[in-house]
């Protein structure tokens, strides 16, 4: 994961914890004086709601170990922020455990800068932008400390299902042609947490959470040899990490 994107996650995440504990430790003065707001709201066998935020990814990536010998570098992502939009249900176990899905677009971009090779006839020919539009499927369980107040922290775990309406993997063309080509699918792991607000109308959760491919991404270019590629060949395995921050409605 490269050093931009680990500030970004350490910024975000502790202006989150920092917000929050602000918060909690005003509350425990009052705990016997301050009015419970959606008391019930928790005994819901089923309830929905929506979430919007922000998202950065970036790639991992793994070599031939001849390949990387030969060059002991790696190839440079440069992440973008991009944007995460979608819906929610909630189905309760018990006080402590919710069953969650979490049906979203997930929209991301990152910049792929290759080493220099004597293939390339120009500098272009180092940068391939990665633009990927995903359908959102997680599954996800969730477990929650007991209520303080209008404050409660949760963890999530769980995994999704990504359809990459951007991955290119039906053209023809590659990156002979600039066109970089994604597979259609992929499956990973998630975890994350958060914490609910019960407000007067309706509890509003931030959470931050981590989003990890276990399938290879990669679809190497359609050359004789697909080892010769300057931009595919010599990679074993490419796959998605990132992290996402969203702000949930129920």
């Amino acid at each position: 994961m490269q050093k931009n994107q680990i500030n970004k996650i350490f910024f975000f995440s502790s202006a989150l914890l920092s917000f929050v504990s602000n918060f909690a430790f005003a509350q425990y003065p009052e705990v016997r004086e301050k009015i419970i707001n959606l008391p019930t709201f928790d005994d819901r066998f089923l309830h929905y709601g929506y979430f919007f935020g922000i998202n950065s990814y970036d790639f991992k990536f793994s070599y031939e170990k001849d390949f990387y010998l030969s060059t002991l570098k790696d190839i440079e992502v440069i992440p973008s922020t991009g944007f995460n939009v979608g819906l929610i249900g909630d189905l309760r176990v018990n006080k402590y455990i919710n069953i969650r899905i979490e049906p979203g677009l997930y929209y991301s971009k990152r910049d792929l800068i290759f080493q220099e090779n004597p293939l390339f006839t120009n500098e272009s020919d180092r940068l391939r932008e990665v633009k990927s539009t995903y359908i959102h499927l997680p599954l996800m369980l969730k477990f929650s400390t007991a209520r303080i107040n209008n404050f409660r922290p949760f963890v999530l775990t769980g995994i999704s299902k990504d359809f990459n309406l951007s991955s290119n993997h039906k053209n023809t063309d590659d990156n002979y042609s600039n066109v970089f080509r994604t597979r259609p699918q992929n499956l990973n792991y998630e975890i994350g947490l958060g914490f609910d607000f019960y407000l007067f109308y309706f509890k509003f959760s931030p959470s931050i959470r981590g989003i990890f491919s276990m399938q290879n991404e990669l679809i190497p270019d359609s050359v004789n040899d697909p080892a010769d590629s300057p931009w595919t060949g010599g990679i074993d395995k490419m796959v998605s990490r990132g992290f996402a921050i969203n702000l949930t409605f129920e």
